[in-house]
């Protein structure tokens, strides 16, 4: 059986402010970074969680 977890907006928001702070990076540097290639692939990761996290907040960030 699959495991689902729940997450309310506040705590989806907080999540996403505490993975740019990991990376030491803003949005928009990630992004940038993304765009062009040269992310390592732990940053690569927080990328992905950033999408899903926008993707689940409605794009709204």
């Amino acid at each position: 059986m699959p495991t689902v977890i729940h997450r309310t907006r506040a705590e989806l928001e907080e999540q996403r402010v505490r993975l740019l702070q990991e990376v030491h990076m803003s949005y928009d540097e990630l992004r940038r970074r993304a765009d062009t290639y040269s992310l390592s692939l732990d940053d690569l990761d927080v990328w992905y969680t950033i999408e899903s996290i926008d993707y689940l907040l409605g794009g709204e960030c």
